[in-house]
């Protein structure tokens, strides 16, 4: 019987340590986890575009002279 207990044990702090251990390489590597799943995520949204689209070959029309410019609202960005 004891030695089931210890197996038991064993078997507990086996499973503690890998918990822990994977934690503490999600905590150090984060920043590097999140940029690849970003960069990932990007690819796979525009990818599928196949780069269709950016003026699909149509000169933009230049500005008049004599209109007034003002810059364009930024949009921010969820990145």
């Amino acid at each position: 019987m004891q030695k089931i207990i210890n197996g038991f044990a064993i078997f507990s702090g086996i499973v503690s340590l890998t918990v822990v251990g994977i934690g503490g390489y999600l905590y150090l590597n984060k920043d590097s986890i999140i940029d690849r799943v970003k960069t990932e995520a990007l690819k796979s949204v525009t990818g599928g575009l196949g780069g269709s689209i950016g003026g699909a070959g149509l000169p933009l029309p230049s500005p008049s002279s004599d209109a007034p410019t003002s810059p364009s609202p930024s949009i921010p960005s969820p990145f």
